[in-house]
């Protein structure tokens, strides 16, 4: 009972490896106490210690696996892990009916230039700088896309379906960690898909778009792309050398 008088009670949480990312370091990786009143559901509970419903996988009680409606109770021993992307365990858990294997994205306002990277890698990636949270969330659901965001509290909105909160600030860093969040290495199709408005790009002849081209350009090069949407046109120049070889090494 608290200093109020109302009736207090305690589970045992324990979070398992990157959902540590969103406990403070005296949490991380250990059992500890939570204190609850009334009935609150372990979603709710889990979501008041910090971490996104979105980012879990699989809740275990008492060692049995449980949906995110389940009331907690005192003295409850609760075991929560991360979404298992290359493993199906919908036999097991309750929380999903299949495991997160889509490759489309919805990046939010601080995520541009993660937003080129992917689509430079050909991955789907929807981003708009005057998005509001709530219109992500409903194009996510709308288009089946994977909300990639630096904001916690994004993925806390209790209709998000398939989400990630990305830890670095870095970009190549943040690509390199989506790539193996979703395991997605063996799906890169480079140069396939405009880096401007994410539109699949096509292959187009030198004598369609001869005047639209730099006088070195229409010289020294003789195959080229270009994107049905915004009309950039693609070649093999220095710069996709570069892109290239900075592919090669996430591939590595």
């Amino acid at each position: 009972m608290n200093n109020y008088g109302i009736e207090t009670y305690t589970a045992l949480f324990r979070f398992y490896a990157e959902l540590n990312d969103f406990l403070p370091f005296g949490r991380r990786s250990i059992s500890f106490p939570y204190t609850f009143t009334g009935n609150p559901s372990v979603k709710d509970a889990i979501e008041a210690i910090g971490v996104p419903h979105v980012e879990i996988d699989l809740v275990i009680v008492n060692g049995e696996p449980v949906n995110f409606t389940y009331k907690l109770r005192e003295g409850d021993q609760v075991s929560v892990y991360p979404v298992f992307e290359s493993l199906d365990i919908s036999e097991v858990s309750p929380l999903r009916a299949k495991p997160l294997r889509k490759t489309k994205f919805i990046t939010d306002v601080h995520l541009g230039k993660l937003t080129r990277y992917l689509r430079l890698c050909g991955f789907d990636t929807y981003y708009r700088k005057e998005l509001t949270d709530n219109e992500i969330v409903d194009i996510s659901l709308s288009e089946g896309r994977i909300i990639l965001t630096r904001d916690k509290g994004l993925l806390k909105n209790k209709k998000v379906t398939h989400g990630y909160w990305v830890r670095s600030p870095e970009p190549k860093e943040q690509l390199t960690e989506v790539l193996h969040r979703f395991d997605l290495n063996q799906e890169l199709k480079p140069f396939t898909r405009c880096m401007e408005c994410n539109e699949q790009v096509a292959v187009v002849s030198k004598e369609e778009i001869g005047e639209q081209l730099p006088p070195k350009t229409r010289k020294y090069f003789m195959e080229f792309k270009r994107c049905p949407g915004c009309g950039k046109i693609y070649w093999e120049g220095s710069h996709y050398d570069k892109m290239k070889k900075f592919i090669e090494t996430l591939k590595a």
